[in-house]
């Protein structure tokens, strides 16, 4: 019985021994060699893997720039330095962008939200929003569960008495926030200069129903239409705003000032 073990023992060391060998010998011969610019652009990356430049991870990347396949300005999260860096490696010129901020359609903060009823489900903006907004009169306006803010790779959007708000210091522009807000009431936007403004609303109902829900909710009265010639519009009871026409406005200060909403807000 004895033998048996000791001879099973070692036919068994004698066969993993044997496949292991020639998976060695396989591995290199079979073996293709990184392209060593790879790891060279990887290392310049910031590696968080957060997929805003729209690949699955920082490597995957690298390989598409090592390539050609793809521009060294997709990075979010690395900015104008990263940009910079990537660029070097490849020898490439890549024009500086605009500045890109992630933009919330809503002022309403918990002082300023009226309540139809007492939610007590699931506290996330998805939960709430299946059921027509859960405790929130407005059914357009920021939910304030969240679900932006823990989308965010970067740290840049936080709730503050129930309203989502943007640091426009960290936000990368990635659109996680986009794609985690069940009302849409988030988009990027080129905001260039610091003296942008934008609508702080989101509903499209009309302005006594919107009165009634939110005071500080757009009510398409026209006159920020009228003060700017129609670069901001009036369109299905909303205002907004031809963005690439911003520069344009002379006047934003008093654009703010006659909203009689106030929801004409200064980045």
């Amino acid at each position: 019985m004895d033998n048996v073990v000791l001879i099973s023992t070692v036919s068994m060391a004698g066969l993993g021994l044997f496949f292991a060998s020639i998976l060695a010998f396989v591995n290199k011969k079979l073996k293709v060699e990184e392209d060593p610019k790879i790891a060279e652009i990887a290392g310049a990356l910031p590696g968080v893997n957060c997929g805003a430049c729209g690949f699955t991870n920082c490597h995957q990347y690298a390989e598409s720039l090592a390539k050609g396949e793809i521009e060294p300005d997709l990075c979010r999260a690395g900015g104008e330095e990263v940009i910079k860096a990537l660029s070097s490696i490849l020898g490439v010129e890549v024009e500086k962008k605009v500045k890109e901020l992630a933009i919330v359609h809503c002022g309403a903060d918990k002082t300023k939200k009226k309540k139809k009823a007492e939610y007590v489900g699931i506290k996330t903006c998805q939960a709430a929003h299946s059921l027509r907004g859960a405790e929130m009169l407005c059914e357009y306006g920021c939910l304030g569960y969240g679900d932006c803010q823990r989308a965010c790779p970067f740290d840049a959007i936080k709730i503050v008495d129930g309203l989502a708000r943007v640091d426009k210091n960290k936000c990368t522009a990635c659109r996680k926030c986009v794609a985690a807000c069940p009302r849409d009431i988030i988009s990027v936007e080129k905001t260039g200069s610091e003296d942008f403004i934008y609508v702080a609303c989101n509903s499209h109902d009309k302005g006594a129903e919107t009165r009634k829900a939110c005071p500080v909710g757009c009510i398409a009265c026209g006159l920020c239409q009228k003060f700017t010639e129609g670069i901001f519009h009036v369109e299905d009871n909303l205002a907004g705003v031809s963005y690439e026409k911003m520069n344009n406005i002379n006047n934003k200060d008093e654009v703010i000032k006659k909203c009689p909403t106030k929801c004409i807000l200064k980045l």
